[in-house]
């Protein structure tokens, strides 16, 4: 990997899993339930400045990259009820890009860590609720043109959490 990709994924990029086990479940539904409070630890301390910081030239500050968390993790928390309710529906892909331009993404971190810990509060109440047979449930996500099994999402929402908290780091670090 180059700089620049290492700035990116700082932790590699995500490869679906081929299987996933009931230990595994368990083990990414505590690292879903963990994700709120390792965020707010690591920006607990944070300036106004280092918050204003884009974490690689071009990328998101860290401000952007907190109030991402909550849009992102919101939506999978919505997709899994969605598969849960539905025959594997069809997500609604968004334009995460331009969501960040949008001016909610200026607020306080406070608003996304405060919606972050109460989607994940909930998402995790339903995970730890979920049977074989659920994890098995399936959405569309027309943007991959594919169908995903909600076991086969989960970690890729666990990396996606520890995806961003390491971009956050690097700006803590520097």
């Amino acid at each position: 990997m180059n700089n620049q990709e290492n700035l990116s994924f700082p932790i590699g990029k995500f490869a679906y899993p081929k299987t996933v086990t009931a230990s595994d479940l368990e083990k990414y539904i505590q690292e879903i339930a963990d994700l709120p409070t390792k965020v707010r630890a690591t920006v607990q301390k944070m300036t106004e400045s280092e918050l204003e910081t884009p974490y690689r030239p071009d990328g998101w500050t860290v401000r952007q990259v907190v109030h991402h968390l909550a849009d992102s993790h919101g939506n999978a928390f919505f997709r899994f009820k969605f598969a849960l309710t539905e025959e594997s529906p069809s997500i609604k892909p968004y334009k995460e890009d331009l969501w960040a331009k949008l001016p909610d993404y200026q607020l306080a971190i406070e608003v996304s860590l405060s919606m972050l810990e109460n989607i994940h509060l909930r998402w995790v109440a339903i995970l730890k609720h979920m049977t074989e047979s659920d994890f098995a449930r399936t959405f569309f996500h027309p943007a991959l043109e594919k169908t995903l099994r909600l076991d086969i999402v989960t970690p890729m929402y666990v990396w996606h959490g520890n995806h961003h908290l390491a971009h956050i780091l690097l700006v803590k670090n520097k």
